[in-house]
């Protein structure tokens, strides 16, 4: 097999001078891969470069890719992801993987960036306080799925309501108030997450709804499938197609 032109250029752009062993001892397996990734893939559609590298950023801590997080993360930056946008990916994914998984990735990141010459901490970009961060929160949720979640902070069994009060006043009062990513942001690499770390159908449906609900459309959810499937296989990209095209079906019905 003869590696493609573009595929070539692509790869010298994305890394520069890179021999990884992954060239030397498997050729014939990198030629496969960097083929379909860096040429039939990348040509598939014209999703800009800073949106499919966050995309596959936040893919790859939804999977718990951390090797390739480390490939993958000074590509991002390269391509103009700024180091405030890099860690609020990595912040958010805390609320739908858990402190447990995504330690590594707060170290690896931080890291990188002192590596590259970033002075850490970053500045601030929390916008609420204890005080304000339920109704901030409760307000992020209506402006990304609607009016009924007003009320939603209350809803559910007495036993376990506190979870919902937490989902408004940690999840979206927390991290989706932050600066540094706007909302239609957010949504984008809360489907990735999602969507990478399998069996969340039931709320990847839901986060789909609210990315149209943004203008995150089909055809642009189909793009960051597209663009992610080398990173997390076909099953899982097969899931969220599916998703996608149940909450379309679903949208068309009311």
């Amino acid at each position: 097999m003869v590696t493609r032109e573009f595929s070539k250029m692509y790869n010298e752009i994305m890394f520069p001078g890179d021999e990884s062993k992954l060239l030397e001892n498997d050729p014939e397996f990198s030629e496969l891969f960097y083929n379909f990734v860096f040429d039939e893939v990348i040509k598939q559609n014209d999703l800009e470069d800073r949106k499919r590298i966050m995309a596959i950023l936040a893919t790859l801590i939804g999977c718990e890719g951390i090797d390739e997080f480390k490939v993958m993360l000074p590509v991002a930056l390269k391509l103009g992801v700024t180091p405030v946008e890099v860690k609020e990916i990595v912040y958010q994914s805390v609320a739908y993987l858990g402190i447990g998984r995504i330690r590594p990735f707060l170290k690896v990141t931080n890291d990188i960036l002192e590596k590259q010459g970033v002075k850490l901490p970053l500045d601030n970009q929390s916008t609420t306080n204890k005080e304000n961060r339920l109704e901030k929160g409760i307000q992020a949720q209506v402006d990304i799925f609607g009016e009924g979640m007003k009320e939603f902070y209350k809803s559910g069994p007495e036993e376990s309501r506190h979870i919902n009060y937490w989902l408004a006043e940690n999840c979206f009062g927390d991290y989706y108030t932050r600066t540094g990513l706007n909302h239609k942001e957010r949504e984008m690499i809360t489907f990735c997450f999602l969507s990478a770390q399998g069996g969340c159908e039931i709320q990847l449906i839901s986060h789909v709804l609210a990315n149209i609900r943004l203008g995150n459309d089909k055809e642009f959810l189909i793009k960051i499938i597209s663009q992610c499937l080398p990173f997390i296989g076909y099953p899982r990209s097969l899931n969220a197609l599916r998703c996608v095209n149940n909450a379309v079906e679903n949208m068309k019905e009311k």
